[in-house]
């Protein structure tokens, strides 16, 4: 067994310890175990918070990016500052609201806001069905990461299997408190890892950033600048529509939306406003990785990409500290992979199963909710053995699913709300429709409607599912509250 190895094995292990410990001997109820009995400080939620950013998806799929797409890989960048800054408005009523209704989940907020269980149990679904190619992102970086790292020793498939292992146990019995823990040894080394690469790969093998730059233009001119219009991703128009889609998405996760409930006080959100935009620069030096192996390991292509940060590691340094490297990207895994994993089970358990049948009891649905932890990873891990997309297509495609619950949301936290229960369910139906078909597809605009000018043609499919989610929630409000109106009058 080479010395990479080793040292990955023994951050899966100290992540597994870490987890497992955080129980703390607390009773694992329903509120415990999904939103830590709202207690968590600033600094632990802000580490959950944190945790959902720099995932395998940063840390493969933004270096991937960089070395294959070149400037489509600036919304990474873009969209999570933005998401941060409305952050700073947007979270606090949401918080405030759940604390006064004792609201545990996603769905559980918008049953209560649009006095709606029929609303919950479609927001569940969809919640479900998004996070499950999120979890596959994770799995999939995981087993890229362990494969490679270790020099094919270890199989990507068995590395797979042992991460969902290590993930579900923890998640089984310490809930979020295992995942804000073993946060705290992710963040750091993933930080450290991070800067140094993005410092050294550039100064090493160009003795610069302008040179490294100017070498790449060089041999790929135009590879770092924006496309012309109707060249579809990489193009402008594609960057600022996936830019917005992502930014007003990336509080819907369900997993992201349930780390909010964890925090003790609001000004915890906006003190984490503040400082959140600052610790997305980190992704630059993820991406100067990705910029750093263009040159020096060509010819990858499609899934290949997201190997690229380790194909230069690998090539650049000794087995153990590749093995150091390959503990930072195991981690990020293995600390989102659970938060998705508790967030998909009691979405299940406590918002579709339960809003199927009410009268089902606290202590049963968090039994069930644990009990569905190892089902969902099983799912997962199915579909991530199918093979199939680069993590970022993956990601893309659960941010379009998730971003359709915006509206309602915004809707919900207005004085006066202009979106009823009725239109909220139809904008949210027609616009996962809309994702659905054009996943199933493949489809773009410019094969839907090739008569659209260039610049149109560029949008992000998910973006315009969610304009027509937009135009059937007030079409649908305003009808169904003039129905309402009219039955009151004539009922008078």
């Amino acid at each position: 067994m080479n010395s990479a190895l080793v040292i990955i094995f023994l951050a899966a292990a100290l992540a597994l310890v870490i987890g497992v410990l955080a129980r703390g001997g607390k009773k694992m109820t329903l509120e415990q175990w999904t939103v830590g009995g709202r207690g968590f400080g600033g600094l632990l939620v802000f580490l959950l918070t944190a945790g959902e950013i720099y995932t395998t998806f940063t840390f493969l799929g933004g270096s991937g990016w960089a070395y294959g797409r070149g400037a489509a890989a600036y919304y990474i960048l873009a969209y999570g500052s933005l998401a941060y800054v409305t952050s700073y408005w947007l979270l606090p009523p949401i918080w405030r609201y759940a604390r006064q209704e004792r609201v545990i989940s996603q769905p559980h907020f918008f049953a209560r806001k649009y006095d709606s269980p029929t609303l919950g149990v479609l927001v569940a679904a969809v919640g479900v069905v998004a996070l499950v190619p999120y979890l596959v992102l994770q799995f999939k970086g995981l087993g890229i990461i362990v494969s490679v790292a270790s020099n094919g020793a270890i199989s990507s498939t068995l590395a797979i299997w042992i991460g969902a292992a290590i993930i579900t146990i923890y998640v089984t019995v310490s809930g979020v408190h295992g995942s804000a823990w073993t946060s705290t040894v992710k963040d750091f080394l993933i930080l450290a890892v991070a800067m140094f690469l993005g410092i050294y790969f550039p100064l090493h093998y160009y003795g610069g950033y302008s040179e490294m730059f100017n070498a790449i233009e060089a041999a790929k001119p135009g590879f770092l600048a924006f496309k012309a219009s109707g060249a579809g991703i990489g193009s402008m128009v594609w960057f600022q529509s996936t830019v917005l889609l992502t930014a007003l998405g990336f509080y819907m996760w369900p997993h992201a939306f349930g780390a909010l409930f964890t925090a003790k006080a609001e000004q915890t959100f906006r003190r984490n406003a503040i400082i959140l935009p600052l610790y997305q620069l980190v992704l630059l030096f993820v991406f100067f990785c990705g910029f750093a192996a263009i040159l020096k390991i060509p010819g990858l292509t499609g899934d290949d990409m997201d190997q690229s940060l380790f194909k230069l590691s690998i090539q650049t340094f000794d087995p153990w500290f590749v093995g150091v490297i390959g503990a930072a990207g195991v981690l990020t895994a293995l600390v989102p992979g659970s938060m998705i994993l508790i967030a998909a089970s009691t979405l299940f358990a406590n918002d579709f199963l339960r809003g199927l049948r009410p009268e089902t009891s606290e202590e049963t649905v968090a039994r069930t909710a644990r009990g569905l932890a190892p089902v969902i990873a099983l799912v997962a891990i199915y579909f991530t053995l199918q093979g199939g997309q680069s993590i970022v297509s993956l990601l893309l495609m659960g941010y379009a699913f998730v971003t359709q619950f915006f509206p309602a949301l915004l809707g919900s936290l207005m004085r006066n709300n202009p979106i009823t229960k009725y239109g909220a369910f139809a904008g949210i139906v027609v616009g996962v429709a809309i994702v659905i078909w054009v996943t199933l597809t493949k489809s773009t605009l410019a094969t839907i409607a090739p008569f659209l000018p260039d610049q149109l043609k560029d949008i992000n499919p998910g973006f315009l599912a969610l304009i027509v989610n937009v135009i059937v929630s007030g079409v649908v409000s305003l009808a169904t509250r003039q129905a309402a109106a009219t039955a009151t009058v004539g009922g008078a």
